[in-house]
Formats: structure tokens, sequence, C-alpha cells
């Protein structure tokens, strides 16, 4: 006899942690309420995620090595020059990344139910199973055939607004907002962008964040941040946006529209007795950068093999301090980098005078090699100590020219 796991979501975290509990013999169940879900993004995987979840050069479909940003007064820095001829940043389009992802949890093993789980019931007691109440849409309707399922444990990976999440209280967090057209270019146009991203600054494209054009297989993804969630600020913002990169993507037609929220920082509580919550849901994207993919899988990935480890592949069910040790972990692996990102967000995001100083420190190429290093390979490089002064007096030099440490 095995435990059975219910993993509600099918993006890039259920997918991880479905793949590894269904590689270890547990019974798993795989929900995804979308089978065709194509989740607004960026897109955007590092190198790392690449090699450590075995990802087919075909579902990448540009492989980025030059970067160029761009500040508010449209100073133009090129970054990129630092990269190794086998080193880039991967773009992707969501749906045939989570595609890819969640069938090959099925092909290992874990039952994929094209559902939507609409209640979670929550047992008196530690012995008593979890009942998720859900729609069965695999009969081609959108309502469905309600139908329920018992199980031992949950992992949350359904996103931003999480109902396991809400079931268990998990408490709320703030949210940003991601808006972006996929826009469809003339050959010329595209040609630009074969293997180069944009990442726009200034109060015009967002208060708080950045704006980007993203290449992809046929089109270009241009959108915005903000986590003023005002849908007239969204407008006028990726109006902003459009005016910028206006010469680049003249005679473009808008294929697609979409917005998401992002989280803007962990849930108070991300295990609550057997349930665990991992990627959007419990909020592991990153400050300054917005990246989510590779964190989420990544969580997901480490709460499934805690999952694993203290079931003994199965044979018991873990308790809530089995499930915590997956935090544990996460926080001592990459609590340095959510602080660190966190910092970098405040200090320079804040006016357009600091980000004019952010964008001319991004021309070093000392900053270049330490900021691709930490994205490709999710390490803080620890560099040489020479280095680092050299950057902290040059981001104090720069701070200082841009007037951007006044109050």
């Amino acid at each position: 006899m095995t435990i059975r796991v219910a993993v509600v979501g099918g993006g890039p975290a259920g997918s991880s942690a479905a793949e590894i509990l269904a590689k270890a013999g547990i019974e798993t169940y795989l929900f995804e309420r979308k089978l065709d879900n194509a989740k607004p993004c960026g897109g955007a995987i590092p190198l790392c995620m690449v090699s450590e979840f075995d990802l087919p050069p075909e579902i990448i479909d540009r492989r980025v090595r030059k970067m160029k940003m761009i500040s508010p007064s449209n100073i133009e820095v090129n970054i990129g020059q630092t990269l190794k001829d086998d080193e880039y940043i991967g773009m992707c389009r969501r749906e045939v990344l989570d595609g890819f992802m969640r069938d090959r949890a099925a092909k290992l093993g874990a039952n994929l139910i094209n559902g939507t789980v609409y209640q979670l019931d929550i047992p008196n007691n530690d012995k008593e199973a979890y009942t998720l109440h859900y729609a069965d849409h695999s009969n081609g309707t959108a309502q469905g055939e309600m139908k329920t399922l018992k199980v031992d444990l949950v992992i949350g990976a359904d996103g931003a607004n999480s109902r396991i999440a809400k079931a268990i209280d998990a408490g709320d967090y703030n949210y940003a907002i991601a808006f972006q057209e996929r826009i469809r270019l003339p050959e010329d146009k595209m040609a630009y962008y074969e293997d180069l991203a944009e990442m726009y600054v200034g109060n015009d494209v967002s208060p708080d964040f950045y704006a980007w054009v993203f290449p992809k297989y046929d089109h270009v993804a241009v959108g915005t941040g903000t986590m003023k969630v005002n849908k007239a600020i969204i407008k006028d913002l990726q109006a902003g946006i459009r005016q910028r990169a206006a010469k680049r993507l003249e005679g473009g037609e808008i294929i697609k529209v979409e917005a998401h929220p992002i989280p803007e920082h962990p849930r108070p509580r991300r295990v609550v007795g057997r349930v665990a919550l991992v990627g959007d849901a419990a909020g592991t994207v990153t400050k300054s950068s917005g990246e989510g993919i590779y964190f989420a899988a990544k969580s997901a990935r480490m709460c499934a093999e805690v999952i694993v480890e203290t079931s003994n592949n199965g044979q018991k069910v873990p308790t809530e301090a089995d499930l915590k040790t997956y935090l544990k972990r996460w926080d001592k692996q990459y609590g340095a980098t959510y602080l660190v990102l966190d910092i970098l967000q405040r200090v320079f995001y804040r006016s357009d005078a600091t980000r004019e100083a952010f964008v001319e420190m991004c021309s070093d190429i000392d900053v270049q090699k330490i900021t691709f290093d930490s994205y490709l390979y999710k390490t803080v490089v620890p560099s040489n100590p020479f280095v680092q002064m050299k950057i902290t007096a040059k981001t104090i030099g720069s701070l200082l020219r841009g007037n951007a440490l006044a109050p």
C-alpha cells in the first residue's frame, strides 16, 4: 500500500512534483484545469533549468545571448558580452513548456486529470484523508462532471489565486500584475530580435518594475509589470512600452493579449497539516527580476523529494513537521537570494534617477558577469573580494551621480 498524493495545478511546479512522486512509485494525481493553458509570462528560463530538469532543445524557441537595458532617457546598455558560446537564456512559450513537463509526469505514472478543483475538505485529525471536490472535464464540457477524491497529502501548485491556499487559510500576500501582448512582427523586424531581449525601465513603463520585449518562436512578447493593480494604470504603462519600442515594433500585429497576477512575497503559511504550497501558490517569485518558472519548479521538486524521503517511498504518511523540512531547506538555499533582490528593487526602482544609475551600472563588465552567473546558475557567485569592492564602489558612485541616494 502506498500513500496517495494530489497535486493541484499542472504548470512547471505541479508537473515537477508529480514527476518525482510518480518515479518513486507513489500514487499521484495531477490536476490541470486547461491542458492547453498559455500562461501570460515572459517565458525566460535560466540555463541551469535546461540541464537540471532535462528539457529538450525543441521546447526552447530562442536562445538569447544579448540583452539591452534601456534607461528612462533611452540610454541603451548592451549586456551579454561575458557569456560563453554555450551560455544563453532560454525563451519558451508556456503552453509548450508546461505541456511537455505535464506529459512527462503522466508517462512516468502520474494520473493526469483534466479537472478543476473547487473545494478541499480538511480532516478533523492527522489520520483521516483529505477530500477534493472537482469537476472532471474529460467529457469535453466546461461544467464537467462533479467527482471527489480522497488523498493523504495535497500539494497546492495552483498559482497566485490558489484555491488550496484559501482552503488551508495560508494567509494573503500582495501581488503585482503582469500584462503582455504577443506581437507578430514583419521578418526584418523579427530578425533584429533573433537572439536579443530588451528590458526597459522608467516611470512611463512601470513605477516599480520593468517592461520587456522578449523574442519567441514567431513573435515577440511585449509587456510590463506593476504592483499598482489598477486597469487604467496598466493600460497607460502598456501604451508606454509600446511607445518606447515603437520603431522596433512597426508593422506588428497583436495576436494575443494576456494578464496575470504575480505574488510579491511568500505566503505567511506555506505548509499546514499535510498540505504544502509550491510555486506561485507559495509565493516563490523573485523581486527585481520577477522570475518565477525555475523557482516554481525547484520548490515543487524539493517538496516532492521531502515527501519521498519522509514517507519511505510512500510507505508511511508524512506529518506536518516532515513537510516543513522542505521549507527549511528552501529558505536555507534561497533566502539570501530573495533578500538581495528585494533590496535591489527597493533601491533601484524608486525613481527615474535611480533607474538611470542602475542602467549605468549594468555597463560594467564585472557587474554583468556576476548578474549573468547568478541568473544562469542560481548561485550568488562569490567573486574575488577586490572585484566585490570595485562593484560596491561603482554602485555607490552611480547612485551618487544620479542623486539617487537622496531619501
